[in-house]
């Protein structure tokens, strides 16, 4: 719920302190540093120690930020540096946090119903899809962005408490594992030439780094579409983003049902290629209704595509290398952040509309050219 509100509030908070379309780009710009630096230790790091611990770390961290946001905004005392430097934190501890994640899923979870179990995670992760940005915009308006910052903090902690319960014996998968005795550098280089060697993890990689580069920094100018385009103010765009989470839920709980029996390969480019075309036409809407309709769709093919390239690593990659694996899964993040950066300036100089229809439609060219390049991506089960 924090992180999708997060979405919102960060977003329009920037908007609101700059008038900007090139610092709402900046402002997840700034998270690509950590991440691009960061990801590879992340990885190596859930594949030698106990990842729970660094998921409880990083969700105090995350709520401690989250709060001191809100109290700097009650005070009256917030600047955009804090937006700023705060973004560049939370993407640190984020970056250990996510191939953590991601990774106790393979531990406890037999190999046969993994796509099941990726199913299942991305339905909760996407129940909080579909209300979080509704709450968030909710909030702004009721409460000013202090009041859904403060939100934010006390769901961090409350994700905390339940953390503390997972039982240890299920998240210690990574810790003392054996056979990590040589350095961090080495162990990444590792990780590095295992996913470029095997060819299904190297083809979902190329999937998710184009899609996280041309489609989905779209979502960083929605500020710009739901106040100045489609006339609809912070809560339309928690509505926007409340539908996309909806498509989203209902692509996740497709997958949970079908697991192992869906074609990855095919839904993993086909989503993609869909996402980009709805992302196109969402663009070129001039009515709220319309958009809201065209945002299921996209959130629908993104999560479908996003779910399997994530199942697809995971299957592929053997429990030593699955946390570095899953790291370089993760560092689409620094992509998108670079393509977050490109449309909030190519916004500045042909229009939101035409920036955002422009990298949408490279986007689903390139799934054409991968599979091309690649056709037996087609055929990854």
């Amino acid at each position: 719920m924090a992180f999708w509100m997060d979405q919102v509030t960060r977003g329009w908070l920037i908007y609101e302190l700059t008038d900007s379309t090139v610092q709402l780009g900046l402002v997840r710009g700034v998270q690509a540093i950590p991440i691009l630096f960061l990801s590879p230790i992340a990885g190596s790091a859930a594949d030698r120690y106990s990842r729970k611990t660094q998921i409880l770390i990083a969700q105090i961290i995350d709520g401690a930020m989250f709060g001191a946001l809100a109290i700097l905004i009650f005070a009256g005392q917030i600047q955009p540096w804090h937006v700023y430097v705060t973004a560049f934190a939370m993407a640190c501890v984020q970056t250990f946090q996510q191939p953590a994640r991601a990774a106790i899923i393979g531990d406890v979870v037999p190999r046969e119903g993994l796509t099941n179990a990726i199913g299942l995670n991305s339905i909760i992760f996407n129940v909080a899809r579909s209300t979080g940005p509704a709450l968030a915009g909710v909030l702004i308006v009721a409460f000013g962005t202090g009041g859904a910052f403060a939100t934010q903090a006390i769901f961090y902690f409350l994700a905390t408490y339940w953390t503390l319960r997972l039982h240890a014996a299920a998240a210690s998968g990574a810790g003392g594992r054996p056979g990590h005795t040589d350095s961090f550098a080495a162990s990444i280089v590792e990780g590095w030439k295992f996913s470029w060697r095997n060819l299904e993890v190297r083809t979902a990689l190329l999937v998710v780094m184009f899609a996280s580069l041309l489609i989905v920094p779209f979502t960083t100018l929605l500020p710009v579409f739901a106040r100045d385009i489609l006339d609809v103010g912070a809560s339309g765009q928690g509505f926007l983003l409340t539908a996309m989470g909806i498509g989203a839920l209902g692509s996740a709980m497709m997958i949970a049902t079908f697991g192992d029996r869906m074609p990855r390969g095919l839904f993993m480019l086909g989503g993609v290629a869909l996402y980009g075309l709805g992302v196109v036409a969402f663009a070129a809407s001039p009515w709220f209704q319309l958009s809201m309709a065209l945002m299921i769709i996209v959130g629908f093919a993104n999560v479908c595509s996003h779910a399997l390239v994530q199942t697809v690593i995971q299957s592929y990659s053997p429990a030593e290398f699955r946390g570095r694996s899953i790291a370089l899964f993760h560092m689409s993040q620094v992509v998108m952040t670079l393509g977050s950066m490109a449309i909030g300036s190519l916004a500045a100089l042909c229009g939101t509309e035409w920036a955002v229809i422009l990298m949408a439609a490279a986007g689903t060219l390139a799934m054409l050219a991968i599979h091309f390049a690649l056709p037996q991506a087609w055929r990854i089960r």
